[in-house]
């Protein structure tokens, strides 16, 4: 029995070596499996500033051939990251609302297509905005979707059989806000909803193919990017009718106007982790479905969000102080 017990305790600790050690062998191992960008061509979306910006330069520095599209070619924020990258580098007139934008880049990207071939489409181009549904129009639901989602889906169509041919990657940046619902980010929500469905049921075809797509899912990075909409509580106001002026204060709106610039100002001020998820997206040989960027106190609350009952996730906006001054406010002069 004694003599069990002595090689319990030798072994125990060998074990725990070796474990160790296949634990790092393993993590060097997927390590070593990263997707080298010699020889391949990634598009990236919406990069005059923010996400797409930086993550083309960062794909520039790993070697790949980067297809930029950007909204206005000749305005700074393209010219910089013309300027800072390397001649691989190319910018692409790239309105993902156009189709006769989406043909051109299509048809750029072919004649100038590096010999492995086109390896990932980052679907990185987006708008975002704020206001009560009831403030909206049907126009400002309509340009919100049509950028989000189906911005997204002319593009992805468009360059689906040339990812498929090297068993590549399908990116799509969504928001927490995409299963997040709270005041104010009515259309948003709508749009990063249909996105994140449409990828969905695009990583279950694409599968058959070898094509591995992912989610990117950030928080409040809108600090770290230029996405915030400056729209003012008069720019709201001057568009309601008189009878919908009657109904919301127009101090109430201010207030709206003023709280969401602040929370949107108290978020990351970097976009690193993005970056990094997005670099994981399209480099590991095991890619995740989804990655969740929010802070570490957050953490919890947000994965356990999606699965609450309605009447939980719908009192969670009771407490806070908007709430409370919102019932105030409503119908007062």
């Amino acid at each position: 029995m004694n003599s069990f017990f002595f090689f319990a305790q030798i072994i125990s600790p060998i074990s725990a070596v070796l474990l160790y050690v296949l634990v790092k062998l393993v993590s060097f191992f997927q390590h070593s499996q990263e997707q080298d960008g010699c020889g391949y061509a990634v598009l990236i979306t919406g990069c005059d500033s923010g996400f797409g910006h930086q993550l083309a330069r960062c794909l520039d520095q790993r070697g790949f051939v980067v297809f930029a599209g950007c909204l206005f070619p000749e305005r700074a924020g393209a010219q910089n990251l013309a300027k800072q990258c390397s001649s691989n580098l190319k910018i692409l007139q790239l309105d993902v609302t156009s189709d006769e934008d989406v043909e051109q880049a299509k048809k750029t990207v072919l004649k100038n297509l590096p010999e492995k071939g086109l390896w990932a489409v980052v679907n990185n181009a987006g708008i975002s905005g704020w206001a009560e549904i009831e403030w909206s129009t049907i126009e400002d639901f309509h340009h919100m979707v049509d950028v989000n989602l189906f911005g997204c889906i002319r593009t992805s169509i468009a360059f689906l059989s040339l990812v498929r041919a090297t068993k590549g990657r399908m990116v799509y940046v969504s928001s927490i806000f995409a299963f997040f619902h709270c005041l104010n980010m009515g259309a948003y929500s709508v749009s990063k909803r249909g996105l994140e469905a449409f990828a969905d049921c695009l990583r279950v075809e694409m599968a058959s193919f070898g094509v591995k797509v992912s989610i990117i899912q950030p928080g409040n990075f809108a600090g770290a990017t230029n996405i915030l909409n400056m729209k003012t509580g008069l720019d709201i106001w001057d568009k309601l009718d008189d009878e919908r002026k009657l109904i919301f204060n127009r101090q109430y709106i201010e207030i709206a106007s003023e709280y969401f610039t602040s929370a949107c100002r108290s978020g990351f001020k970097s976009a690193d982790p993005v970056i990094k998820a997005m670099l994981h997206a399209l480099v590991s040989a095991k890619p995740k479905h989804r990655y969740l960027l929010v802070s570490a106190v957050d953490m919890f609350f947000f994965k356990v969000f999606p699965f609450l009952p309605s009447f939980l996730t719908d009192a969670v906006f009771s407490l806070s102080s908007m709430s409370a001054k919102r019932k105030e406010m409503l119908y007062a002069k």
